[in-house]
């Protein structure tokens, strides 16, 4: 017997196999933003989205009706606050909050987007604003099952009496972006009880397109620190839920079923960002530690480490400073241990799908297949259901190639293979999700099923076949979620791909994703529906440094001021060729004493990470307003740059910064921005940490020694 994971099959009539009308997925409606903007400007009056109005439909019409109250509104931003702002540049808050929709698990994937600006970008356009160009019409970007779409909106929010927000909010009263993005997903979804019931993973693809690894915590692998480590000082995106109570397999987040607050302070069945890691250096010894985010800006984890734990005593005071908030806004940390016994998933998402791959080359091929499962013709269903129809399954021939430019040829390639199904109803969640997966097979050329004739007329392979043959993934379990993804480590070799149903006659439509360092992906059975191929080069700066630093801090654990300035410039830049690093020993003993936060005198490569992240950040700032390319800025610049990271900072501390840290004309050098920003950085965050009104704060003189000090 086959060793799948079925569900019982049910005493039911069989289905006829005649032919059925097929039911397309409805794609979203298109509209030209810029043309709206347009003609609105022109005729000047504010748009309003007939496509989506301002009217209960848009909201739903079960239990979150039941919710609202009485005299709901729809009011723009302008009559909600004097100075409405669409979108607030410090990037150290995460300001929003969710609403009455139960989405917290589309709220854990956003807060986890506001970490890549680049991303963020892609998703929401900064070039909108309630000023310049205004005219009550925003837009929004969504990866929608293979393809980039633009969706439109207008900015009616629905409010109570008193003219609060009803659904997404942000601390900042006056800010909109995180409210209209909601309506803008809503919008592409149904409505916005559509939104009530979803999964982290599914929101994450949908604003990067990337590819997930999902790792059950419970049988975490023994290398999840160094995991959590790449995912954080790369591109990726991370989320992850808590139990039900009840362990499940496979779980949709729903917060109306996550309305248990535990005395741990964690809520039951319910979504939280990761916003960081930290190795931090006890009395006793290392300990790993985790920072999550309740996207309900509130209710926190009270065991060890969280705000009110014993475990800070254990820390130099510095460190403590850092990183210890002493706030409810829905932060906090825990520890490694701790994540792994109250968390069921952690979901990663990558860009590009090297996060579990040792391999080196950062080039990755990714093709894209859409097919259809119809009755009496291509929903054949699984095996296990013993039908003789399973060789009906669409099918996928996958030439998997060695890679020439790896500089040791592995025996095995890194492949991800991806099954998405797409519904045909407009609302997300009146359908439910069918239960899916995919078997692959491994050919070997000379099996009497696969003669020549296969590869050269490019028929599916033969009923017979799929008896006598095991697939390569003989534990493959159906599920009822939107993607089953799964990564495999594949020997360069001809392989077929059947995706399928659990039950045969079940129809939808699908896409098929597959990511590697080097492919070829077609449809077999003579279809000759389109696919996409492309490669991935992952152009992000500091991945072509990691492997370097990796190595040598495998030598060197932890690194001197002399150390760090040999390294810092040393590094020659792919994206920005003509610049090169003059770091001095002063700044570099400069900048080891503001991130070596447990006081050793030297960088572990966890504080050299922070420092390479902020690195990266601060060149693209600089580049940008160092308009005259002169490798300066004058006071006017530095003004603007300081502006663009985020941080509000008066002309008085901006014009002593200069005398500080610039030369006898008041111009500042790339590496005396670094210095400066970076002391910047730390002094607003040991405030923020330490403050309990936002006015003031309280310094034992030991504390405030160490902070103006050493630092």
């Amino acid at each position: 017997s086959m060793p799948f994971l079925l569900c019982l099959k049910k005493n039911k009539s069989p289905v006829p196999l005649g032919r059925s009308i097929f039911q397309k997925h409805t794609p979203p409606i298109q509209q030209n933003y810029q043309a709206l903007l347009e003609s609105c400007l022109k005729n000047k009056h504010l748009f309003t989205d007939d496509t989506f109005p301002a009217h209960l439909s848009s909201i739903g019409t079960g239990a979150l009706l039941k919710k609202l109250p009485p005299n709901l509104q729809w009011k723009r931003p302008h009559a909600l606050h004097k100075s409405p702002v669409f979108y607030a540049a410090n990037r150290k808050q995460l300001d929003l909050c969710q609403g009455l929709v139960e989405n917290c698990w589309f709220l854990a994937a956003l807060e986890a987007l506001t970490f890549h600006q680049d991303i963020l970008a892609a998703v929401v356009p900064q070039n909108q604003s309630f000023e310049r160009k205004y005219a009550g019409i925003f837009h929004f970007r969504f990866w929608h099952f293979g393809e980039w779409i633009d969706v439109v909106v207008d900015d009616r929010l629905p409010v109570n009496e008193a003219g609060e927000l009803l659904f997404v909010s942000s601390v900042y009263k006056n800010v909109f972006w995180g409210a209209l993005l909601e309506k803008a997903y809503a919008k592409l979804y149904g409505s916005y009880e559509d939104l009530q019931i979803g999964q982290v993973s599914e929101a994450l693809v949908d604003f990067t397109g990337g590819v997930n690894t999902r790792i059950k915590l419970k049988e975490a692998p023994p290398d999840l620190w160094d995991i959590l480590t790449r995912a954080t000082y790369s591109r990726s995106l991370m989320g992850c839920q808590t139990h039900l109570g009840v362990y499940l397999p496979s779980v949709s987040l729903s917060c109306i079923q996550a309305t248990k607050v535990l005395k741990n302070g964690l809520v039951a069945g319910h979504a939280y960002t990761v916003t960081g890691i930290r190795k931090v250096t006890c009395q006793y010894g290392p300990e790993n530690l985790v920072r999550l985010r309740n996207p309900w800006g509130k209710i926190e984890w009270k065991g060890d480490w969280s705000d009110s734990s014993y475990k800070w005593e254990l820390l130099s005071p510095k460190e403590k400073i850092l990183l210890r908030k002493k706030k409810e806004d829905g932060e906090f940390w825990m520890s490694l241990r701790d994540f792994k016994i109250h968390f069921v998933d952690l979901v990663i998402c990558k860009l590009t799908p090297d996060l579990m791959s040792q391999e080196d080359g950062k080039k990755w091929m990714y093709s894209l297949k859409s097919g259809r499962w119809v009755k009496g013709s291509t929903a054949g269903g699984s095996l296990g259901f013993c039908n003789g129809n399973f060789w009906m399954n669409p099918q996928y021939w996958l030439n998997v190639l060695p890679v020439e430019d790896s500089k040791k040829s592995p025996s095995t390639c890194n492949v991800v293979i991806s099954l998405m199904q797409k519904h045909s109803n407009k609302h997300r969640n009146r359908a439910p999700h069918l239960f899916i997966g995919f078997l692959l097979y491994k050919i070997m050329i000379l099996l009497p099923f696969f003669p020549e004739q296969y590869q050269e007329s490019n028929r599916k392979l033969p009923p017979g076949f799929f008896s006598q043959h095991q697939p390569v993934n003989r534990h493959q379990v159906f599920l009822d979620e939107r993607e089953v993804t799964h990564d495999f480590h594949l020997e360069p070799c001809v392989y077929v791909i059947v995706p399928s149903t659990l039950e045969p006659q079940q129809e939808s439509e699908f896409i098929l994703r597959v990511f590697s360092r080097k492919h070829i992906l077609r449809e077999m059975g003579g279809n000759t529906s389109f696919t996409l191929s492309k490669e991935i080069v992952d152009r992000y700066e500091g991945k072509i440094w990691e492997d370097f630093f990796t190595k040598h801090f495998e030598q060197n654990p932890e690194i001197n001021a002399v150390q760090l300035q040999r390294i810092l410039n040393n590094i020659s830049w792919r994206n920005f060729q003509s610049f090169r690093l003059n770091f001095s020993l002063d700044s570099c003993q400069s900048i080891l004493a503001l991130l070596d936060l447990n006081a050793t005198g030297t960088l572990s490569i966890q504080e050299f990470r922070v420092l390479w992240k902020r690195l990266l950040f601060y060149l693209e700032v600089f580049q940008k307003r160092d308009t005259k390319r002169s490798g300066k800025l004058d006071l006017v610049e530095l003004h603007a740059a300081v502006q663009e990271t985020g941080i509000a900072l008066s002309n008085e501390v901006c014009n002593l910064m200069a005398i500080r840290y610039g030369d006898p004309d008041l111009q500042i050098s790339f590496e005396s921005f670094v210095c400066f920003m970076l002391r910047v950085e730390i002094m607003g965050e040991a405030f923020r940490n330490l403050t309990q009104d936002g006015k003031g704060i309280y310094l034992r003189e030991s504390e405030w020694m160490m902070m103006t000090l050493y630092s």
